[in-house]
């Protein structure tokens, strides 16, 4: 196991390194120049200010070089400076980070507690009422794209019925809706696959004998069906967690949430490449962490993985 884990940290460097390398790569070669912003209209005609401003970030440096610094500082916790405030990057994306992790961590939640209800009882009455019902709904969320699921919760619940404010504050309250806008189409995703997958397990042979042996239905949903049939929901969890810290872009985008997508999104408008190359480290670096969060997982909840 510590062999495994260590490996895996190992690809998580290699990992990250490879995406901020290809995002460099992308962002020397396209157009425009981030000093513009810096200088503002008027000094951005002075040649000297260009050039001064080139040597203070080193974009006068060729790419490699600039990568490299770019890779030293990463070493020491270092994501570099932002272009327009003159700030490090760590400083400005770490509030942001706390607040995209709250809505993620709550979109989660409902995502875990909504979808799985509804995998479950559509699963242990198939072909019921509750079963198509389940069927009809999350098949319907899943069509739905996040910006319009986002507006359309804007336009009920901020608009026509005055319950929420329509830009977010930071609040549990204003937290509501872009958290529940995240959690709906995941939680439709979350109960289909609990749904099937719990459908296989109660073809399973194990299940068969442990309901002839005349167990109790709670140990026989607990230990036996849950616990296996959970596996898959766990890999989609994790995969669905990671997106969610790397920023949920649209949705804290249409809700003004302050988190590390809206970050993005303003670096993207702004030029900002520290930012950009920040934001998208952070990302690959979450993403990596998860999956193997999630294969440790597998091992715990089925003894007959075995990670080598």
């Amino acid at each position: 196991m510590g062999r495994y884990v260590a490996r895996r940290l190992g690809q998580l460097v290699v990992v990250v390194l490879g995406a901020t390398m290809v995002l460099f790569v992308c962002l020397f070669v396209l157009p425009g120049d981030p000093v513009g912003q810096i200088a503002g209209s008027d000094k951005a005609r002075d040649p000297a200010v260009i050039k001064e401003l080139h040597e203070r970030y080193g974009l006068d440096k060729p790419l490699v070089v600039q990568y490299g610094n770019y890779v030293t500082k990463l070493a020491k916790g270092d994501l570099g400076e932002d272009f327009t405030q003159g700030r490090p990057v760590t400083e400005i994306l770490q509030p942001k980070l706390v607040n995209t992790g709250k809505l993620a961590v709550t979109a989660i939640v409902f995502d875990i507690v909504i979808g799985m209800a509804a995998g479950i009882v559509a699963a242990m009455r198939r072909y019921s009422v509750w079963d198509v019902s389940v069927t009809f709904f999350t098949t319907a969320a899943i069509g739905i794209p996040t910006f319009v699921l986002g507006m359309l919760m804007q336009s009920i619940f901020v608009i026509k019925l005055g319950w929420f404010e329509l830009l977010a504050d930071g609040s549990f309250k204003s937290m509501i809706l872009p958290a529940m806008t995240l959690a709906i189409i995941d939680a439709a995703l979350v109960a289909q696959l609990a749904r099937s997958s719990m459908l296989e397990v109660l073809r399973a042979d194990y299940v068969k004998t442990a309901v002839a042996k005349g167990l109790p239905r709670r140990t026989i949903l607990t230990r036996h069906i849950l616990r296996n049939s959970v596996i898959p929901v766990i890999t989609y969890l994790g995969i669905s967690f990671g997106t969610l810290l790397g920023g949920a872009i649209l949705t804290e985008t249409i809700f003004n949430w302050d988190g590390i997508g809206l970050a993005l999104i303003q670096a993207i408008q702004q030029n900002n490449n520290p930012i950009i190359v920040g934001v998208v480290t952070i990302s690959v670096a979450i993403f990596v962490v998860l999956n193997l969060i999630v294969d440790l997982l597998y091992a715990a909840l089925d003894p007959r993985i075995r990670l080598s």
